[in-house]
């Protein structure tokens, strides 16, 4: 991939400009051209680093993190994962939040709601686990895609004997950045339900919508906020049975809002992608930084020079624009989020293909 040279040159200093910068510091002010060259930046300089996280590894220290204190004193039990370009930031990327969390069977975590809109994506889970969305259940299922859109009550819980866990991917630094979080409980610990399983499903998952129904604008989010994963998982495998495969992502689908077509939350994308068996692809890269979860398969992934090894529901993290090229020792499938809806409502999106890397 090319590379763009130097867009500016800081000016050298000298005494008498050094003197007029500390006059200038006197009254809250400062020199353009001294920092122009890293607030104009020729190409994406992200701070964040490609990473990857096992699963395995992971999960023991979260399995520990549910023997030492209750969901109930932790509000949510999570582990985040830290980009190690910005540890102590509490962000996987420069614009996302994401973290592993967990539910014991027979445990609760209570209804609250937050201007933050949230995706979860179902590591592990037999449907035992459920998440509830203003007044409808829907089951966690392993690789479902559940949303919590902005300012929406949600509440957690574990009807089944075994652990729950999936992947949360929150805008939190896109909202903290705007000054504009804010959060409350609900009432009640757990939020009446007032419409059975899979209502919101029927009603806007079938290629139909209620009549003379409009969503309040074209990138309010979905009013399906589940995406059941043996769906999903079907249509990859209708089109790659019929093909093409892309030669830089195999098998790739994004989810929609269905009853706009745009992305499922105005900030977040989320894609799903089939590698087949043997696939080597060619490199990509995009301005979206991109937190993937391998859903099932083994194989690895080179990210800006680096190789990076991964299996079942192990996580990695690609920063922007840095080249990614997937390949897989077995079929694979891969689910991924980034800020992309965010970025091409502000016109910023770009992305580049080279055959000559």
């Amino acid at each position: 991939m090319h590379e763009t040279a130097s867009f500016v040159v800081k000016p050298e200093t000298s005494p008498e400009r050094q003197e007029f910068y500390e006059r200038l510091d006197r009254v809250d002010t400062a020199p353009l051209w001294e920092v122009l060259n890293r607030l104009v930046l020729p190409q994406p300089q992200p701070a964040i680093v490609p990473a990857l996280w096992k699963y395995d590894e992971v999960r023991a220290l979260l399995m520990e993190a549910g023997g030492l204190l209750t969901v109930q004193e932790a509000e949510r039990r999570v582990l985040v994962l830290e980009n190690p370009g910005i540890r102590g930031a509490s962000q996987i990327t420069q614009s996302l939040y994401a973290g592993l969390q967990l539910i014991q069977p027979g445990e609760v975590a209570a209804s609250h709601r937050h201007t933050a809109g949230a995706l979860r994506f179902i590591v592990e889970g037999d449907g035992g686990g459920y998440t509830a969305v203003d007044g409808e259940r829907t089951a966690m299922r392993t690789g479902d895609f559940v949303l919590t859109p902005s300012w929406t009550f949600h509440d957690h819980g574990n009807l089944g004997s075994a652990p729950v866990i999936w992947m949360d991917v929150l805008d939190v630094p896109i909202v903290n950045l705007f000054d504009t979080s804010f959060a409350e409980h609900h009432p009640e610990e757990v939020q009446p339900v007032a419409r059975k399983d899979g209502d919101a499903l029927a009603r806007f998952g079938a290629n139909m919508v209620p009549l003379e129904y409009s969503p309040k604008r074209q990138t309010s989010p979905s009013p399906v906020f589940s995406y059941p994963y043996s769906r999903s998982r079907e249509a990859l495998q209708h089109l790659h049975d019929n093909g093409p495969v892309d030669p830089h992502h195999g098998v790739k689908l994004q989810y929609v809002n269905p009853a706009t077509g745009g992305y499922p939350m105005p900030t977040i994308a989320a894609f799903l992608q089939l590698l087949p068996k043997g696939f080597t692809g060619k490199p990509y890269r995009s301005t979206d930084s991109t937190v993937y979860c391998a859903v099932e398969g083994r194989g690895h992934s080179r990210i800006g020079g680096k190789t990076f090894t991964w299996g079942p529901r192990d996580i990695f993290v690609v920063p922007s624009w840095q080249a990614v090229s997937h390949e897989a020792s077995e079929e694979a499938v891969l689910f991924s989020a980034s800020d992309r809806a965010a970025q091409k409502a502000l016109g910023l999106w770009r992305e580049e293909r080279d055959p000559r890397s």
